[in-house]
Protein backbone atom coordinates (compact mmCIF):
# COMPACT_ATOMS: atom_id res chain seq x y z
CA UNK A 1 0.00 0.00 0.00
CA UNK A 2 1.58 3.27 -0.75
CA UNK A 3 1.41 6.11 1.70
CA UNK A 4 3.42 9.20 2.55
CA UNK A 5 2.96 10.12 6.63
CA UNK A 6 4.07 13.92 7.52
CA UNK A 7 5.21 14.58 10.77
CA UNK A 8 7.13 17.39 12.86
CA UNK A 9 4.54 20.13 12.96
CA UNK A 10 3.80 21.60 15.88
CA UNK A 11 3.66 25.51 17.50
CA UNK A 12 6.54 27.68 17.45
CA UNK A 13 7.19 31.51 17.85
CA UNK A 14 8.44 33.41 15.08
CA UNK A 15 11.84 33.29 14.15
CA UNK A 16 11.62 29.43 15.65
CA UNK A 17 12.74 26.24 13.63
CA UNK A 18 10.86 23.21 12.43
CA UNK A 19 12.02 20.16 10.91
CA UNK A 20 9.02 18.07 8.92
CA UNK A 21 9.78 14.80 7.83
CA UNK A 22 7.95 13.15 4.71
CA UNK A 23 8.03 8.99 5.30
CA UNK A 24 7.17 6.68 2.66
CA UNK A 25 5.89 3.19 2.77
CA UNK A 26 4.85 1.16 -0.25
CA UNK A 27 7.19 2.81 -2.81
CA UNK A 28 10.86 4.22 -2.94
CA UNK A 29 10.63 7.63 -2.61
CA UNK A 30 14.49 8.62 -4.53
CA UNK A 31 12.25 7.67 -7.91
CA UNK A 32 9.88 10.01 -7.34
CA UNK A 33 10.01 13.84 -7.10
CA UNK A 34 8.95 15.11 -3.99
CA UNK A 35 7.15 18.22 -2.83
CA UNK A 36 5.93 19.93 -0.06
CA UNK A 37 2.55 22.23 -0.09
CA UNK A 38 0.59 24.24 2.43
CA UNK A 39 -2.79 25.56 2.56
CA UNK A 40 -3.85 27.98 5.31
CA UNK A 41 -7.24 27.94 6.16
CA UNK A 42 -9.27 30.09 3.36
CA UNK A 43 -6.33 30.08 1.15
CA UNK A 44 -5.64 27.53 -1.52
CA UNK A 45 -3.08 24.97 -1.39
CA UNK A 46 0.24 26.30 -2.82
CA UNK A 47 3.68 24.86 -3.67
CA UNK A 48 6.22 25.48 -0.89
CA UNK A 49 9.30 23.32 -2.12
CA UNK A 50 9.94 20.29 -4.15
CA UNK A 51 13.31 17.56 -5.14
CA UNK A 52 14.11 16.00 -8.23
CA UNK A 53 13.96 12.15 -8.77
CA UNK A 54 16.85 12.50 -11.23
CA UNK A 55 19.95 14.65 -9.96
CA UNK A 56 17.97 15.84 -6.51
CA UNK A 57 18.10 19.15 -7.75
CA UNK A 58 15.81 21.92 -5.71
CA UNK A 59 12.91 24.51 -6.07
CA UNK A 60 11.76 26.52 -3.59
CA UNK A 61 8.83 29.23 -4.15
CA UNK A 62 9.69 32.78 -3.04
CA UNK A 63 8.23 33.71 0.42
CA UNK A 64 10.17 30.53 1.50
CA UNK A 65 13.96 30.94 -0.36
CA UNK A 66 16.52 31.53 2.06
CA UNK A 67 14.54 29.81 5.25
CA UNK A 68 13.73 26.43 3.95
CA UNK A 69 16.15 23.57 2.68
CA UNK A 70 14.33 20.49 1.64
CA UNK A 71 16.63 17.06 1.68
CA UNK A 72 15.99 13.71 1.15
CA UNK A 73 16.99 10.43 2.83
CA UNK A 74 17.49 7.40 0.56
CA UNK A 75 17.97 5.41 3.25
CA UNK A 76 15.23 6.14 5.31
CA UNK A 77 12.62 6.91 2.83
CA UNK A 78 12.36 9.54 4.16
CA UNK A 79 12.13 13.46 2.43
CA UNK A 80 13.10 16.10 4.99
CA UNK A 81 11.31 20.03 4.98
CA UNK A 82 13.82 22.03 7.48
CA UNK A 83 12.12 25.42 8.36
CA UNK A 84 13.90 28.33 9.58
CA UNK A 85 12.95 31.92 10.68
CA UNK A 86 9.41 30.86 10.83
CA UNK A 87 6.98 33.52 10.48
CA UNK A 88 3.59 33.76 11.28
CA UNK A 89 2.39 34.17 7.53
CA UNK A 90 3.79 30.40 7.69
CA UNK A 91 1.43 28.86 9.84
CA UNK A 92 -0.49 26.08 7.24
CA UNK A 93 -1.30 22.16 6.93
CA UNK A 94 1.54 21.69 5.34
CA UNK A 95 1.61 18.05 2.77
CA UNK A 96 4.18 16.15 0.86
CA UNK A 97 3.33 14.72 -2.10
CA UNK A 98 5.19 11.99 -4.47
CA UNK A 99 5.03 12.23 -8.36
CA UNK A 100 6.79 10.29 -10.78
CA UNK A 101 8.21 13.43 -13.12
CA UNK A 102 11.14 12.53 -14.25
CA UNK A 103 12.12 16.19 -14.96
CA UNK A 104 13.70 19.28 -12.75
CA UNK A 105 10.66 19.57 -10.15
CA UNK A 106 7.49 21.78 -10.69
CA UNK A 107 5.44 23.07 -7.52
CA UNK A 108 2.41 22.07 -9.85
CA UNK A 109 -0.20 19.74 -8.11
CA UNK A 110 -1.10 18.00 -11.11
CA UNK A 111 2.19 15.99 -11.13
CA UNK A 112 2.12 14.61 -8.48
CA UNK A 113 0.13 11.14 -7.82
CA UNK A 114 0.43 10.45 -3.84
CA UNK A 115 -0.33 12.81 -0.83
CA UNK A 116 0.03 12.98 3.00
CA UNK A 117 -2.26 13.94 5.06
CA UNK A 118 -0.65 16.71 6.31
CA UNK A 119 0.41 17.95 9.78
CA UNK A 120 0.18 21.43 11.24
CA UNK A 121 2.32 24.48 11.99
CA UNK A 122 1.70 27.36 13.66
CA UNK A 123 3.58 30.08 14.06
CA UNK A 124 2.97 32.01 16.45
CA UNK A 125 3.91 34.09 19.73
Amino acid sequence: QVQLVESGGGLVQPGGSLRLSCAASGFTLDYYAIGWFRQAPGKEREGVSCISSSDGSTYYADSVKGRFTISRDNAKNTVYLQMNSLKPEDTAVYYCAAGSWKKDCILAMRIYDYWGQGTQVTVSS
